[in-house]
């Protein structure tokens, strides 16, 4: 056999090429998703809606029937519980002191943030184990001591001390995210700014704040919310019913060993209303503020 026979032997035999299976790609993983983020989503919501169910019964419904729906729908269950626990004034209360608090805790972990990474802070690596440190640790570790100073300092059952207290225990992990956006932002601007006779306030305030300004807003919102829904230093710090924040106005519903529950899932609706709001006029910026760099150490 020649070489041109063989070759036309070996061509005419050669087995035709596979088909390449064409994958689906998406088809799996989307269910999959699906099927996840479907059971997440009910197990998110599930507890609101009970929450909610339960807002709209008597208290002793709850009782026979705490996850089903209401038989009578009893709207003034809200009215109620706002008038109970006069939840106007709470609410008003809350409001100043998550404000005082997100500002405050704002101009602290900017403040820190820009002096770590911009002003050559010795011991960098200490102060960011420092703060790790103070996320970690439990309030209550600190409380005797800090109800005895409260106290010598004129500070307890002061709206402005538990404010002071907030700031100490919101400012670490605020700090962590401002400064992992200061991490990522190039120094050419401000090296600029400073070849055009800038100040460090200068460069600080017209330069850097500008650019971090997503990270900012959500170390205040952050901070702002927390304070919002924060119970165990409330009920210890602050006394007086004049500056009882709205997270303490569900104690009003429990008389002895017994609680109103139906009365403390209207007062909790009514109390979430405003957090709620905020969230959907800022989830924007809430939303980038938390994906566009994260915290780095």
């Amino acid at each position: 056999m020649s070489n041109t026979q063989h070759s036309l032997y070996t061509y005419a035999y050669t087995p035709p090429p596979k088909p390449v299976p064409v994958e689906r790609r998406g088809e799996r993983p989307q269910v999959v998703t699906w099927v996840v983020l479907g059971l997440l989503g009910l197990y998110a919501l599930a507890p609101l809606l009970v929450f909610a169910t339960n807002s709209l019964k008597s208290a002793r419904e709850i009782d026979s029937n705490p996850l089903g729906l209401p038989q009578s729908w009893n709207w003034s269950n809200f009215a109620y519980a706002w008038q109970q626990a006069e939840m106007g004034g709470a609410l008003l209360n809350s409001v100043l002191i998550a404000l005082a608090t997100a500002v405050g805790v704002a101009i602290i972990a900017t403040a820190a943030a820009y002096a770590m990474t911009r002003l050559g802070l010795p011991g960098e690596g200490g102060w960011i184990l420092w703060l790790l440190v103070a996320s970690s640790l439990p309030i209550q570790l600190f409380l005797v001591p800090l109800v005895s100073w409260w106290s010598f300092l004129g500070l307890y059952n002061q709206p402005f001390g538990l404010v002071v207290i907030y700031w100490a225990v919101f400012s670490p992990f605020a700090t962590l995210l401002v400064r992992s956006f200061l991490l990522g932002l190039p120094k050419e601007y401000e090296e600029a700014a400073r070849i055009d006779g800038a100040g460090e306030l200068r460069v600080f305030s017209r330069v850097v704040l500008p650019m971090i300004q997503p990270a900012v807003l959500t170390a205040a919102l952050v901070s702002g919310l927390q304070a919002y829904n924060e119970f165990m230093l409330a009920v210890t710090f602050i006394q007086d019913s004049d500056f009882r924040p709205v997270a303490l106005s569900l104690y009003s519903f429990q008389q002895g060993f017994t609680t109103d529950w139906s009365m403390v899932s209207a007062a909790g609706l009514i109390m979430a209303l405003p957090v709620v709001i905020l969230f959907l006029t800022m989830q924007r910026t809430f939303i980038d503020g938390y994906v566009s760099r994260g915290v780095a150490v």
